[in-house]
């Protein structure tokens, strides 16, 4: 009667990923609760698989994680689902999205509990509360409503990571084959998805992450990292990684060590990291991770305005001069480098909002000529709830609101909204918008991306001739031809950061 549904809604991607965050939720329950997995990106209806479990009358408890964007689709109308059929259940949400908008979650009366950041002790606290009838007001990580009211009980301290139970990998293998996780990328022809820490310990005021851990970052050691990555290889087939951690490279020490160890294993891999951080790293650090697979690295550049950089709590010491002269040092060592910017951040005037934008496509189209293999990924700056930071204020200040009501966030514009790519902020105009997206279109025609392994060279070439007179002349407007030629003859994927909504 206690039994636990464990739900990864479906997501946009072309290809799935192990969903690590309800096999972490999965381990903390192993043994105590019998549990199944239901993954939205592997059945072609998963509501019917849930609510045949639910018909049986042996499941007390729905769990899902919820990320901003494509999950919301499943996760808002299936859990109100649950509760119109099968009202008993108890409906428990994970994830950023859950976290962060934990207002309009609980407030619309089909979700009971929000797990607030890692999982691991207050889940299976939370169902031994509630099997056993006892309070829950005791628990960390958790948001629920009580009497009208929304109960946030204190973050806990991350835990040691070398302490959790191992995923359980099998289990999972017995719902879903994990070799069907296992997708070819540029790295590799059976890429795996690891998660080897939680959080951060900076506070940028435009990233989800920072609400949750509020500065805190914990990883695990280099030899459980190895362990299971030699696990995944061979058992399961892998021969790449792509580590979806906030921060990957916080630790020098730790990177350095599990590249020694991975070396010999012929395994690529990628992972996420600051560009303040690597810096620090030395030339040997570099040439080791190199030889030891990794590929490209994910680095948040964010803005060419330092004075931005500031103002948005990069933390740190990242410069705009220090991100040209790091482009160029990853050269060297043959790592590319993945820059992420935002475009369109608040400004006093729209001339100012404007300007900005121009000084952002000039900055990118230096970086490309100083490391031409240099990755560009642009978002428009869509802002999260970070209570307190000057930016979201000055958010708040223009008038913006996110939705009230969660299922709201169903309407397309709200699900492109956490896409980054069609925010509704009243600061940025149509034009401002076609001039982003027209630059993002030219600069991938012009540079197509190597994480499109499918492109041939002929491919490239035409791209690249095409769009050639475009990036030159910084005419931007309409790119229809490039529009054209990337969906019906080239099916070109434009570059995406690996996890950068999270899992």
């Amino acid at each position: 009667m206690n039994k636990v549904i464990l739900f990864n809604p479906r997501s946009a991607r072309a290809k799935h990923r192990i969903p690590n965050s309800i096999l972490q939720v999965g381990a903390s329950i192993q043994g105590k609760y019998e549990y199944v997995f239901v993954d939205g990106n592997l059945e072609k209806d998963p509501w019917v698989k849930i609510s045949n479990y639910l018909k049986s009358g042996e499941f007390k408890f729905f769990g899902s994680t919820v990320m901003p964007g494509p999950q919301l689709s499943q996760a808002i109308p299936y859990s109100k689902k649950i509760r119109e059929l099968f009202p008993d259940v108890i409906t428990i949400w994970g994830g950023y999205f859950a976290a962060n908008q934990y207002r309009s979650v609980l407030q619309s009366d089909f979700v009971d509990f929000v797990i607030n950041g890692p999982g691991d002790e207050a889940f299976p606290q939370l169902l031994d509360a509630l099997t056993n009838n006892q309070s829950y007001e005791s628990i960390q990580n958790l948001i629920y409503k009580k009497s009208g009211n929304i109960i946030k009980t204190r973050q806990a301290p991350l835990l040691d990571q070398d302490t959790l139970p191992q995923f359980p990998y099998e289990r999972l293998n017995s719902f879903y084959p994990v070799r069907n996780y296992l997708g070819k990328t540029f790295l590799g022809k059976r890429t795996a998805s690891y998660h080897s820490s939680f959080g951060c310990p900076f506070t940028c005021s435009f990233c989800a992450v920072v609400p949750i851990y509020n500065a805190r970052w914990k990883g695990k050691s280099a030899q459980l990292i190895y362990n299971d990555i030699k696990y995944l290889k061979d058992v399961h087939g892998a021969d790449a990684v792509e580590f979806h951690d906030n921060n990957f490279f916080v630790n020098e020490k730790r990177t350095v060590e599990f590249s020694k160890l991975i070396k010999n294993e012929n395994i690529a891999w990628w992972g996420e990291g600051r560009i303040d951080t690597i810096d620090k790293y030395s030339d040997e650090s570099l040439a080791i991770m190199r030889e030891a697979g990794c590929r490209m690295i994910f680095l948040g550049a964010e803005t060419s305005n330092d004075d931005l950089l500031k103002k948005m709590d990069k933390g740190g010491t990242q410069s705009t001069e220090q991100m040209k002269q790091f482009a160029a040092r990853l050269k060297k060592f043959d790592i590319i480098p993945e820059y992420s910017f935002v475009l369109g951040f608040p400004a006093e005037t729209p001339e100012k909002v404007m300007a900005q934008i121009d000084q952002d496509i000039r900055y990118i189209k230096e970086i490309k000529s100083i490391n031409p293999n240099t990755e560009i990924i642009i978002y428009v700056y869509s802002p999260v709830p970070t209570e307190g930071s000057e930016m979201y204020e000055q958010v708040k200040k223009s008038g913006f609101s996110f939705p009230e009501r969660l299922e709201d966030w169903l309407n397309p514009e709200w699900q492109n909204f956490d896409l980054r790519k069609n925010p509704l902020t009243p600061w940025l105009t149509p034009r401002m918008i076609n001039k982003i997206l027209g630059f993002e279109t030219v600069l991938n025609a012009q540079y197509p991306t190597v994480s499109d392994f499918k492109l041939t060279g002929l491919q490239r070439n035409v791209m690249r001739t095409i769009s050639g007179i475009r990036y030159r002349l910084n005419f931007f407007d309409f790119p229809y031809e490039l529009k054209a030629l990337q969906k019906y003859w080239l099916h070109y994927r434009q570059p995406e950061i690996e996890g950068f909504l999270m899992e």
